[in-house]
């Protein structure tokens, strides 16, 4: 039996690149979880769609009804109006954050996924709680490392400063 799935999404950094974080809400009838996470070095693209990936990811029945509010526009459009396939096709080659997307596309496909995009610090209480969220994670005293920050067009790993 399939389940209907709200997820609200943001992703913050301080500095781009610098310190980001990401927070998810996740609800479905009278269940609500909340997540996140604080990276060292990233940029906002990457825990934008860090926060999607984490929802998705903590999503337990396979063929679920979701659908994710994000204010990126760049995850918002990539998937609804089909880029993130072109890319996919052509291996995303010349694309940024080719780790996440594949990652990404691994649990959309699991699902049935829409998504809305929604206008970023306009009151939404569920965006603003993941926006808090985010910024909390990317705070911490403890950030963990985005092992896929630095991957280059040909997904070698270069970290900053290296030549």
């Amino acid at each position: 039996m399939a389940c209907n799935i709200t997820i609200y999404t943001d992703g913050a950094s301080s500095g781009n690149p610098g310190p980001g974080g990401y927070g998810v809400v996740l609800i479905s009838g009278k269940h609500r979880l909340e997540k996140s996470e604080g990276y060292r070095y990233t940029t906002n693209n990457r825990m934008e769609l860090m926060a999607v990936i984490a929802g998705l990811e903590a999503l337990k029945i396979p063929g679920s009804n979701v659908v994710v509010y994000t204010d990126s526009k760049y995850v918002a459009d990539s998937v609804e109006k089909g880029w993130v396939f072109q890319w996919e096709s052509k291996t995303f080659k010349n694309k940024k954050n080719p780790d996440l997307w594949i990652r990404f596309l691994k649990s959309y496909r699991k699902h049935n996924v829409k998504f809305v995009w929604i206008k970023g610090h306009a009151n939404n209480p569920e965006n603003e709680r993941c926006d808090k969220m985010a910024v909390e994670a990317s705070s911490k005293d403890l950030l963990i490392e985005d092992p896929g920050y630095n991957l280059d067009t040909d997904n070698t790993i270069l970290y900053p400063g290296s030549d």
